[in-house]
């Protein structure tokens, strides 16, 4: 503790020559029964940190839940295939469809918003399968990207069989595959 000059002419420093002067304002100290309503302690499962229950039952320092629920066991059930699973599908080949041409087309997601007159992070959404762009702004990205709509709703099935439409372009292939259902199992594996 620090005491100053001027601290000793504090009042009552007379009184009591010797000791500190700051030391006479200490008032003994009275034990009292306060009414503390009883609140929960808690520690959480992230940080270890103890405290009490909040009220929105979250952790004072890294915010996560006090409470970890505990995992419901359910019985196993039939998977079937939903119509969302089908329409997020969608969204993920229109999303793989507007990269590989943007990047074909060598544009930034910048270039393409700029020249769909959106901002950048709705491009870098539909790429990231988080939006699935609607039918309007389909045509204003195909106009963008200088491709048919149709090139950009393509599912794996219509890319196969634009491959294969392509292999079957050549003259050459072609007169091959015409040959393939006339051979054997051996000579068709040798092809």
């Amino acid at each position: 503790m620090v005491h100053f000059a001027e601290s000793s002419t504090y009042r009552g420093a007379k009184r009591h020559p010797g000791g500190p002067a700051l030391a006479l304002r200490k008032q003994p100290m009275v034990p009292t029964l306060v009414s503390v309503e009883t609140r929960e302690v808690v520690r959480c499962d992230y940080c270890s940190l103890v405290q009490y229950r909040t009220s929105n039952s979250l952790c004072r320092k890294c915010h996560k839940p006090l409470d970890i629920e505990e995992p419901v066991h359910l019985a196993p059930q039939l998977v079937t295939a939903h119509p969302v699973a089908a329409s997020a599908e969608a969204g993920l080949h229109v999303a793989g469809q507007v990269r590989e041409i943007r990047k074909a087309r060598h544009l930034s997601q910048r270039q393409l918003a700029g020249r769909m007159q959106v901002p950048r992070t709705y491009i870098s959404k539909i790429e990231n399968g988080k939006a699935i762009p609607t039918l309007g702004s389909l045509e204003r990205l195909a106009l963008a990207l200088g491709v048919e709509v149709c090139q950009l709703v393509r599912d794996s099935r219509s890319i196969r069989d634009e491959e294969v439409a392509g292999i079957f372009s050549d003259p050459f292939l072609a007169e091959i595959a015409a040959l393939l259902p006339h051979l054997d199992s051996l000579h068709r594996t040798l092809v």
